[in-house]
């Protein structure tokens, strides 16, 4: 079996050696054409080229956005018009739901088989291999691939058919970004109050205002830490696939629109390449209050 991995970033890289352990032949490429030669070393072969590339039975895709793998595979000089039917292609990537959906039906055209697979968890698991992936497609898709997401994940789920893997992974995100922002506009208040943060992030963790995010942020908020996540800029995709679906299907989602107020507010004030957590900067400046270890 033939397999190609396209996108080494951070999370791309460990997962493409996790690969490894499936003993498939391997290919990898990464889109700015940089080479790996821990890659190499391991007797896998490295390429930008998409002819190569394209002679796995099955391509692996983890890249930066929707636009980006729409290009990647439909474009004008694209990756799809080097497949032929029966072959598959699995996308890790976090897409918008609608992209999603249009590319699986124009793969699907050509005999290709294809799984939108974005995945759930932080650079440490995807060294681990413990990654969440949320599935969707036809199931005889996903068993075929199966063997290949048992070495990069440990909670693999058809949510349905396509494009709902991509729905799962944004509403995912979404109530991420919630809690953070949430987390942003609360907790200087406290602060302005007299509270002391260390006590805050103490009681916030083993309470039942606690989260993921609390988890996360409050430890390295306390450090004046910002870079230890995806920044702004990167995540922003999110709710703009959000607004997209609530203007097109007449949804309303008041909650996240006011948490994306927030967000927008850190971009503008330049916290964009910052990860979530920064969104506190925007209450702290507001109320003349830090959040930090004092």
């Amino acid at each position: 079996m033939k397999i190609s991995f396209v996108g080494l970033g951070q999370m791309g890289k460990p997962m493409a050696m996790n690969l490894l352990k499936s003993g498939a032949e391997l290919t990898v490429s990464s889109r700015k054409g940089n080479t790996y030669p821990e890659f190499a070393e391991k007797g896998v072969r490295t390429t930008a080229d998409l002819a190569e590339i394209a002679q796995a039975d099955i391509i692996f895709l983890c890249l930066p956005d929707g636009k980006v793998v729409e290009n990647y595979l439909m474009g004008e000089a694209g990756l799809a018009g080097h497949l032929k039917a029966g072959q598959t292609v699995v996308d890790f990537s976090t897409c918008s739901y609608t992209v999603t959906i249009d590319i699986a039906k124009r793969l699907a055209e050509r005999g290709i088989g294809f799984l939108d697979a974005p995945i759930s968890g932080m650079e440490a698991r995807a060294i681990e291999g413990t990654l969440t992936i949320m599935c969707g497609g036809e199931e005889e898709v996903l068993n075929r691939v199966m063997p290949y997401l048992e070495c990069v994940g440990t909670k693999i789920i058809l949510m349905g058919g396509s494009g709902s893997g991509q729905l799962m992974k944004l509403v995912n995100q979404l109530l991420y970004a919630i809690n953070a922002a949430g987390l942003a506009e609360l907790l200087p208040m406290a602060v302005k109050l007299g509270l002391a943060p260390e006590k805050i992030a103490n009681v916030v963790n083993s309470g039942t205002g606690r989260s993921h995010a609390s988890e996360f942020f409050l430890p390295r908020i306390l450090k004046d830490s910002f870079t230890d996540a995806y920044s702004l800029n990167n995540g922003y995709k999110d709710l703009i696939s959000a607004a997209e679906i609530s203007a097109s299907l007449t949804i309303p989602l008041p909650v996240l629109h006011a948490a994306t107020t927030t967000y927008q507010t850190a971009m503008i004030k330049g916290y964009g390449d910052q990860d979530k957590g920064s969104m506190i900067r925007v209450f702290e400046e507001l109320l003349g209050v830090s959040f930090r270890k004092q």
